[in-house]
């Protein structure tokens, strides 16, 4: 498998619940939308999620086998290839946000929900598009040159040691 979190686990019992466990959780977070989890498994959803729903936006026949392997249930996988994929067909990557809620009373883990952006209900609104900023006449090849040099400071005279 590809690099992921170690997440305090020996490796068998880390590549078992990286199998069975995430993809469940990334399930379940395409079919709610929204679920709370401890930071690092949620960083982990995140990861594969917004793979999930590439996979989605691609649309292809491959497209579809390869998440049908990964998600579990046939209504998540319709909701991953309709309503998601319309939902962010011009968004280019982020489809997913992470929001730190509080702290476990057993254990004192770190807890955060993770949503998908931009649906009805969320905790935080999407921030708007930075507008782009305008665009600057090229300058020639000598002047960019010139005005990308860095010039030493002058020298400092030297005064003569008193004796």
């Amino acid at each position: 498998m590809t690099k992921f979190r170690k997440l305090g686990r020996p490796t068998g019992h880390r590549m078992s619940m990286l199998r069975f466990l995430i993809q469940t959780m990334v399930s379940q977070l395409v079919k709610h939308e929204r679920i709370e989890t401890t930071v690092a498994k949620a960083k982990e959803v995140r990861r594969l999620a917004d793979n999930m729903v590439q996979l989605g936006k691609e649309g292809s026949l491959c497209a579809a086998r390869c998440a049908a392997s990964f998600v579990r249930g046939d209504d998540v996988l319709h909701k991953l290839f309709t309503e998601l994929a319309y939902r962010y067909k011009d968004r280019a990557g982020g489809y997913t946000r992470l929001l730190r809620t509080r702290i476990r009373v057993g254990d004192a883990a770190p807890m955060a929900y993770i949503e998908f952006i931009d649906r009805e209900n969320e905790l935080r609104q999407s921030k708007p598009p930075a507008p782009q900023p305008p665009q600057r006449a090229p300058l020639d090849p000598w002047t960019r040159s010139h005005l990308t040099r860095q010039f030493a400071p002058p020298k400092e005279e030297k005064g003569e040691p008193d004796m």
